[in-house]
């Protein structure tokens, strides 16, 4: 019986050693509270293939969603916060953003960029909202600003995609200057006639909505996404009522007015193209 051989002994697999080999291959939908594999999620631009809920994406997955080959020139990637109130709050505003930008390879919670869409030139500027919840501070206020100065300088288009809880409290009345700072650089861009898409996603808050989100040539939204000034749960225990359901998420933004479109993901950028040749004309064969 020397011939027969007995298998080796199958090492056990720990709890812990099978949730670390497992851990991160699926993600819980928000929407439909179903499983989902993550390379199904990818494919599908992070939309559940099962009931479209939009999942929250970085800056940088979202201009490779929108732009020509995902590719594309950065602008201002240098310009950093010098924190103009020494302000402290759980830890040093200081500390906190050298933390994010470690973390996430960025100055601060706004990427500027030029690139194509179906091959027409446009200045892109996204919202980071992993980096203090996307909040504008003086460094977005001024890129903001440098790319309206970039498309008025060649009249390329520009596009703004928001997603951001407001103003940023530890810039004080600093923060709340870019409002009108980049309010009144857009009503040059709108003199001049160079068309400004404003794309709004979840969330698009506080003072974005109030300055640049709400004055586009064209709002759009992708749906589900929050949008307001105040939250809801901060409207609710002020005037102490029940809201309705699906308050200033966008298809009731849409419906009451304040949008001009909501749009999937997966459609976006053949739908801004679309716009373009309307407010410029086709490009040229």
């Amino acid at each position: 019986m020397d011939w027969i051989k007995l298998p080796k002994k199958v090492a056990k697999v720990t709890d812990e050693e099978r949730h670390v080999r497992t851990e991160g291959l699926w993600i819980k939908c928000d929407g439909c509270r179903q499983i989902i594999w993550r390379k199904d999620l990818e494919e599908t631009l992070h939309c559940c293939p099962k009931c479209g809920h939009h999942f929250r994406i970085d800056s940088r997955t979202r201009l490779r969603f929108l732009l020509d080959g995902g590719t594309w020139q950065e602008h201002d990637a240098t310009l950093s916060s010098t924190d103009p109130l020494g302000f402290v709050d759980a830890k040093p505003y200081k500390d906190r953003l050298a933390g994010m930008q470690k973390t996430l390879g960025m100055k601060d919670a706004l990427i500027s960029a030029t690139g194509t869409v179906h091959g027409r030139k446009v200045h892109v500027c996204s919202c980071e909202l992993k980096f203090i919840g996307g909040s504008m501070g003086t460094v977005m206020g001024e890129k903001i600003t440098r790319a309206i100065e970039r498309s008025l300088a060649d009249r390329s288009p520009l596009i703004i995609v928001s997603a951001s809880g407001g103003a940023r409290m530890q810039e004080g009345a600093v923060s709340l200057m870019q409002l009108a700072k980049i309010s009144a650089a857009l009503m040059m861009l709108d003199k001049a006639k160079v068309p400004f898409i404003s794309v709004m996603t979840d969330p698009t808050t506080g003072g974005v909505t109030a300055s640049f989100a709400m004055l586009g040539d064209l709002n759009v939204a992708e749906p589900g996404a929050l949008i307001g000034f105040a939250g809801p749960r901060v409207i609710e225990q002020t005037i102490r009522q029940k809201l309705p359901e699906g308050f200033q998420r966008s298809e009731f933004v849409l419906q009451h007015g304040f949008l001009d479109a909501v749009v999937k993901r997966s459609e976006m950028r053949d739908f801004i193209a679309r716009s373009l040749d309307f407010f410029c004309g086709p490009l040229a064969a």
